[in-house]
């Protein structure tokens, strides 16, 4: 029989709230195929604004549920879209363009066939690929504004993104509150804002991707967004062989390139959660030349033969936890 693994609920990062004296307001929420905990300090009622726009965006982006947005453009191949779902899709095609491809929102049929968008794990056969492949295609996507249209099997999923994009959204809501702080752990997507009661900042643990219910090391930050991708967030099993979520959008077969994880801090949350993904598909050689290019965010990544990538960005604020031991070098 086969062996199904679903990690959805164990989140790629954890916050850490130690210091403070001030109690927060909290709230647990279950969107975007996740948990998400929140803390926010000095103004309680922003929770229920945020709650509020975490189940519209839900509602908006998921390519599962067949009310949404993102389904209904996938089934009739045309739509205009709000504001919301309009400016999340440009800005993926955008990325999509600027990483290669590394990042393809169209991979979605291919998500499909694999099972990770229903949870009906199975691994298609080798025509059954091949032949969704050439659908895998973001310049097919036409936007005019908020109108949309896709050609002929071709579907948008933007799961990569949502949460980032969330965590911006989250960010402009408590910009404009009484909050102090606040922490966001948006499901593996964790938003950082003002500062502990004391003025201290945030202490973010990272999750350890071959034991996920610990942590390697921790980010000291705020007013950043952290977020990271790995093959143990969500994977199956099948005759002894793991199968992780990522794809390889130019091949359609699952990620294997040694790399364990792909953590990124950017001001930015939606380019920090579309490129932890995007990143990861690329590989190390292709993150640091997509890094030597471009420069406009920190990351750390993990591979599977004990060395740790870092830029020059975050080594200032990581520290390795206690017991871990890595062969780090410059990204």
């Amino acid at each position: 029989m086969k062996k199904i693994v679903s990690l959805v609920l164990c989140a790629a990062l954890v916050w850490m709230l130690s210091g403070c004296d001030e109690l927060p307001a909290e709230r647990t929420v279950t969107a975007m195929d996740t948990v998400m905990s929140m803390r926010v300090f000095g103004d309680d009622g922003t929770l229920d604004d945020i709650t509020s726009l975490i189940h519209t965006l839900d509602a908006s982006l998921s390519a599962v549920d067949e009310d949404s947005e993102i389904a209904a453009l996938n089934r009739d191949k045309a739509a205009l879209l709000s504001d919301d779902a309009a400016a999340v899709l440009s800005r993926t095609l955008d990325i999509a363009h600027r990483t290669d491809g590394a990042l393809d929102p169209t991979v979605c049929p291919l998500m499909n066939a694999w099972g990770f968008l229903g949870g009906a794990y199975r691994v298609p056969s080798s025509e059954e690929i091949e032949s969704l492949l050439p659908l895998v295609d973001a310049s097919a996507v036409k936007m005019d504004g908020a109108a949309v249209s896709l050609p002929k099997g071709v579907s948008v999923d933007l799961g990569a993104v949502a949460k980032g994009y969330l965590a911006d959204r989250a960010k402009a809501i408590l910009s404009d509150s009484a909050a102090s702080g606040a922490v966001l752990n948006l499901g593996g997507t964790i938003l950082t804002y003002g500062s502990k009661s004391d003025g201290s900042l945030w202490k973010v643990g990272v999750a350890d991707p071959e034991h996920p219910t610990a942590y390697f090391g921790y980010l000291t930050c705020t007013d950043r967004v952290i977020a990271t991708s790995g093959g143990y967030e969500r994977y199956f099993e099948e005759d002894g062989r793991r199968y992780i979520h990522i794809l390889d959008p130019s091949t359609g077969y699952p990620v294997d390139n040694h790399l364990l994880s792909v953590t990124v801090v950017a001001d930015d949350g939606l380019y920090a959660d579309a490129l932890s993904t995007a990143l990861f598909v690329m590989g190390i050689d292709g993150a640091a030349a997509y890094y030597d290019r471009y420069g406009d965010f920190d990351c750390i990544i993990l591979c599977d033969d004990g060395t740790m990538y870092m830029t020059d960005g975050v080594s200032d604020i990581f520290s390795l936890a206690d017991g871990y031991e890595y062969t780090i070098q410059q990204l």
